[in-house]
């Protein structure tokens, strides 16, 4: 029996049905409220912030946007996809900046 601690490395291709793609939920956060395990499930709560107005002032509300439950397994492909969609976004932010071209020409 495979360990399902440790990821597949020759699945082979994955074809994700053209069906689904449009009806999947988007889900935003703005972090992890708790986590945990139940059952050899993994268990980790999302949630964002809310702005309430409040006369003058603004109260922020955190509300759980998703439940979201995995294996072991499916919980490490996540954080291996994570660490590589960072390691993107951080490579992007070491481009050297554009020169900005003056308003007025001397």
């Amino acid at each position: 029996m495979a360990d399902p601690e440790t990821p597949a490395t020759n699945q082979g291709p994955v074809t994700i049905s053209s069906s689904s793609s449009e009806r999947a939920p988007i889900i935003y956060f703005d972090g992890a409220s708790c986590f945990g395990h139940h059952n050899g499930a993994i268990q980790i709560e999302l949630a964002a912030n809310l702005l309430m107005p409040v006369g003058a002032a603004v109260r922020v509300d955190v509300v759980q946007t998703a439940h979201l439950r995995c294996s072991v397994a499916a919980a490490l492909a996540l954080r291996e996809a994570l660490d590589k969609a960072l390691a993107m976004y951080q490579q992007g932010q070491k481009q050297p900046v554009a020169e900005e071209i003056p308003a007025v020409k001397n």
